[in-house]
């Protein structure tokens, strides 16, 4: 005889449900053999597929931040927001409207990606880039404009673009040299197609603040662009060239090329007492223990660093360097 469920086990059961307790689809797909639907997609199993990948943007963050910051004329600050894998056609649907994409490829690894920043982000660039003051105040920036792009701001935008694919080279860098060309720029998530709508894209959401405007910039990589060389990011990268700013290193070489230093020749010594420097009188000539026709020390900054030989040069007096000394001379 089937066993019918009391009143109190069916309410047991119907709360179990609501607070998740149980999965009805599960306990069916139980009943049925054991077999159930997995989306292999959207699974959290896919969550970290490229794990080390957001050390490439920690690069990115660091080089693109004094990029834009001299484009713009502006203090800019870039932070992670976070990366998370989507099916493509979902990713789409997470774009607003409107919202500036650029297509690009990263060479030589397979397939397209994607850059895209929303209007909060584009109308903010835009102000700064044709001299505007920057400020909310202009209806530009009001975050539920809807107006679509100009070609003539997209075309500064394409320049934008390219200035950060140019960033993020020096990011992938360390992992592997890459060559990041624009394809093409474009306005209209319906017509972009880089992957088949079913494919996993891993994303990156940066959130850009210019002043006071916060906007958004968002990479989409497919996962099959960077499964090839997801092993050499599980395995550990040394990433100690990402870590160096090579416009700062220029402007500190340049800085400590023009730091004063002081230059001295040391004639030779003399040892005398008291009562000779106090007899002393115009005229009288100290005896030094260097012979004039040896070498001299020359010290930089009061280390000791070269050798040479006295002279005249145009008048003035001067000394010929013979060779560099890479320890103390002992005099």
């Amino acid at each position: 005889m089937e066993k019918i469920l009391t009143k109190d086990e069916i309410e047991a059961l119907l709360s179990a449900v609501a607070d998740g307790r149980i999965d009805p689809d599960k306990e069916l797909a139980r009943e049925r053999g054991g077999v159930s639907n997995y989306d292999l997609f959207s699974s959290s199993a896919n969550k970290g597929l490229v794990p080390n990948l957001d050390i490439v943007y920690d690069s990115f963050i660091r080089y693109h931040r004094v990029t834009m910051s001299n484009q713009l004329r502006k203090i800019v600050e870039i932070r992670k927001v976070g990366a998370r894998p989507y099916k493509f056609d979902d990713f789409l649907m997470t774009l607003p409207s409107p919202v500036c994409m650029g297509i690009y490829k990263i060479e030589p690894l397979k397939g397209a990606s994607m850059l895209a920043m929303d209007n909060s982000l584009v109308f903010a660039i835009l102000e700064s880039v044709l001299g505007g003051t920057g400020t909310t105040s202009n209806p530009d920036f009001n975050p539920d404009n809807t107006r679509m792009f100009t070609s003539i701001e997209l075309r500064i935008m394409q320049k934008i673009v390219k200035a950060a694919l140019q960033d993020m080279e020096k990011a992938w860098a360390p992992l592997l040299p890459t060559k990041m060309s624009l394809l093409r720029m474009d306005i209209n998530p319906r017509l972009v197609n880089i992957v088949p709508p079913e494919y996993q894209v891993i994303t990156m959401e940066l959130e850009i603040q210019i002043e006071n405007i916060t906007g958004s910039m968002v990479f989409a990589v497919p996962y099959m662009t960077v499964e090839p060389i997801r092993d050499k990011l599980k395995n550990g990268v040394q990433f100690d060239m990402a870590g160096v700013d090579p416009k700062w290193s220029q402007r500190l070489s340049s800085e400590l090329a023009e730091a004063p230093l002081e230059i001295a020749v040391e004639m030779g010594h003399a040892a005398i007492t008291l009562q000779e420097l106090l007899n002393l009188t115009p005229g009288d000539t100290i005896m030094l223990d260097n012979d004039i026709r040896g070498d001299l020390l020359v010290t930089v900054g009061g280390i000791n660093k070269f050798l040479g030989t006295p002279g005249v040069q145009r008048g003035n007096k001067a000394v010929q360097i013979t060779r560099c000394t890479n320890r103390e001379v002992e005099l």
